[in-house]
């Protein structure tokens, strides 16, 4: 990983996300802390209903409401861009949590996409896998070829035959060509972060690996940010350059990638750590 810049890409302070009634609320995320930075994949791990997906939902404010809200915190956004007469790139911050409607349409796939679990439930089974893909190109950038475009980003993801692929219906492609059109769908309008919510599900191995390799392709070849939500540290050895381990709505340790795995300091990060299946010779 190249060296990291002075800000982050995302810069998460203090925040907090509650569910259930205000006297008596559930805090499934309770004064989290955590940066992302330029071209680096950072992983958030921790057991089911650990916080890591509502934490990853509230970075483009997408809590579902009413049943939970965001309480408290920052999440700020910082955009590399050149300033008008400067020779160097300096970032510009962008609070996302209070955007208005309109403008969080417009940082939602322009700036920020999502790959979630089980593609075969989050796409559309009554439209083709190219309109999928190609509304958001419609929406987010006019004046393109959609056709043209869709074609070449189910390449980028590696799709025999995009053409085809791209008028086939979901139920019509296997799980793991599901998944590389969810991610096709999510590089659409060019995106600074990429979250991937537990993005192997219900994949066997082999396409497991297959997917994991693609995404660490794209950081290379895109300059994409990585936030990779998982409970698999074996996913998170192989891929990320730095983890956040949380438990309970919060984050409990965080470091780069070998060191956590190698010295963990958290009993429940070492917990984590022997719930891994591991090889034992016989004697």
């Amino acid at each position: 990983m190249t060296t990291q810049p002075e800000q982050p890409l995302v810069d998460v302070q203090s925040l907090s996300v509650h569910f259930g009634s205000v006297a008596e609320p559930v805090r499934a995320v309770d004064g989290v802390d955590f940066q992302i930075f330029s071209g680096e994949i950072v992983a958030l791990v921790g057991e089911s209903g650990s916080g890591k997906s509502i934490s990853a939902l509230a970075l483009a404010k997408l809590v579902p409401e009413p049943a939970g809200r965001i309480v408290g915190g920052s999440v700020r956004f910082q955009s590399l861009e050149k300033q008008k007469g400067a020779g160097s790139a300096c970032f510009q911050g962008l609070e996302v949590l209070k955007l208005k409607s309109s403008e969080l349409r417009k940082l939602r796939g322009a700036r920020i996409a999502y790959i979630f679990q089980e593609p075969a439930t989050s796409l559309n089974p009554v439209f083709t896998i190219g309109w999928q893909i190609g509304e958001a190109i419609r929406l987010h950038r006019k004046g393109v070829h959609v056709k043209q475009e869709v074609e070449k980003l189910l390449t980028s993801v590696g799709l025999p035959d995009p053409a085809r692929a791209a008028q086939a219906y979901p139920h019509e492609l296997s799980g793991g060509m599901q998944q590389r059109a969810m991610i096709a769908m999510a590089l659409a309008c060019n995106p600074d972060l990429l979250v991937a919510d537990e993005p192997t599900t219900a994949l066997d191995v082999t396409v497991q690996k297959q997917i994991l390799d693609l995404l660490v392709e794209l950081r290379k070849t895109r300059g994409l940010s990585i936030l990779l939500i998982t409970h698999n540290l074996g996913i998170v050895a192989n891929v990320a350059d730095r983890v956040y381990v949380m438990n309970n709505g919060k984050i409990v340790e965080s470091g780069d990638t070998r060191t956590v795995l190698l010295t963990p300091q958290h009993d429940y990060t070492k917990k984590l750590l022997k719930a891994v299946p591991r090889l034992h010779k016989t004697a």
